[in-house]
């Protein structure tokens, strides 16, 4: 009997310890609760910044829906987006040059230097036609957010082609990493000479070559398989990795040193690259101060968390994480995660009609994670 009763309790342990995993990770209940709602929007949103004295920054995109408004926002104490830096450069004003209004933004974020980076995309549509020729380049631009002053305003036509859609930026040191979703490649700027490169150009490791799926569905665009090339990318907290991909993965990791290096050939840079980890159609990712990548998986709404050893598990399921976009880890450790809803908007509907279902939300879930400066 006493063999039969510690079977017995083995089972029990056993079983309880599964209910348990299931619960940590899986059950919907926990994840309600641990999934916090910090802002809602009617129009839509792409991206979140929130600097370490708490002010909030947000950016709309150009296939957003829901009304006009400023493309960068700050979020105010009252849950009310202001212009930023100011309403001028959040409307067209004939002006042409680096120092024009917005024209399509597509990322934001706050440098390791405290100041907000903006990638304006220009007059390029992802997977669209060509760009004009006499059209806004794709730029990069960074301002001071006590005075809103421009501190940097970079021309990426050097490093564009016809096809490009400058995407997203992290940072290492003095170099500036851009990725291309539009025509496949990273592109590198040098802060301090003003050198920039474009590099990995059709690289496998750049190129979408699968197909997307959100919510259960492929994407679909005018009829083709939707294909969004280099777009996520991290920097690991010592700075020696870059980890990118396209929107559809996997996940590809190279040397920073090897991507800053000028005199490397394209084949031994290509060379240098390794898969890291085959991850899915991914809206977004952040990284924390102990190098665990957070990837949005919008198929299964769902966010996974990888190791820097590629161990992963998932952090989150939740049926309100449509198309988690780009993701932000505060001073505070809290991860911040934009839920936008890109596959429903028209351009992903076989019939060109929206299925948004506003308001759009930015959701909180405080884990105390070691943030990235």
């Amino acid at each position: 009997m006493q063999t039969t009763g510690k079977r017995l309790r083995g089972v029990f342990l056993s079983l309880f310890l599964a209910i348990a995993a299931s619960i940590t990770w899986h059950d919907p209940a926990w994840a309600h609760e641990k999934l916090h709602v910090q802002w809602t929007s009617n129009r839509v949103l792409n991206a979140v910044a929130v600097a370490d004295n708490g002010r909030t920054f947000v950016s709309f995109p150009y296939w957003g829906g829901g009304g006009s408004g400023p493309t960068v926002a700050e979020i105010d104490a009252n849950g009310q987006p202001h212009a930023f830096p100011d309403v001028r450069w959040n409307h067209p004003d004939g002006t042409t040059d680096d120092l024009r209004p917005f024209v399509r933004v597509n990322a934001l974020r706050i440098g390791p230097d405290g100041l907000l980076w903006i990638v304006d995309s220009g007059d390029a549509n992802v997977g669209g036609p060509p760009s004009p020729h006499n059209g806004a380049p794709a730029r990069l631009l960074a301002f001071d957010i006590t005075t809103g002053r421009v501190m940097h305003a970079i021309s990426l036509r050097a490093t564009s082609t016809p096809h490009s859609y400058m995407d997203d930026i992290r940072f290492h040191g003095d170099t500036v990493f851009v990725t291309d979703a539009g025509d496949p490649a990273l592109v590198v700027v040098n802060l301090s000479t003003g050198a920039q490169r474009r590099v990995l150009a059709h690289d496998r490791s750049t190129t979408d070559e699968r197909p997307m799926y959100a919510e259960g569905h492929m994407l679909v665009a005018h009829g083709q398989q939707v294909r969004i090339h280099a777009d996520q990318l991290e920097v690991s907290p010592d700075g020696r990795k870059l980890y990118y991909q396209p929107s559809s993965g996997p996940m590809w990791v190279v040397p920073t040193a090897a991507l800053e290096n000028p005199d490397l050939s394209a084949a031994d840079l290509s060379h240098a690259v390794t898969l890291f980890h085959d991850t899915p159609t991914t809206g977004g990712t952040a990284i924390d101060g102990d190098g665990n990548l957070y990837v949005s998986d919008v198929n299964r709404l769902s966010i996974l968390r990888i190791t820097p050893q590629g161990k992963t598990g998932t952090l989150i399921h939740d049926r309100r994480l449509i198309w988690a976009d780009a993701m932000w880890i505060d001073s505070h450790g809290v991860l911040w995660i934009p839920a936008v809803q890109l596959d429903r908007t028209a351009t992903f509907q076989p019939d060109g009609v929206s299925r948004l279902r506003l308001p759009v939300a930015i959701y909180t879930m405080d884990l105390h994670l070691k943030p990235v400066r």
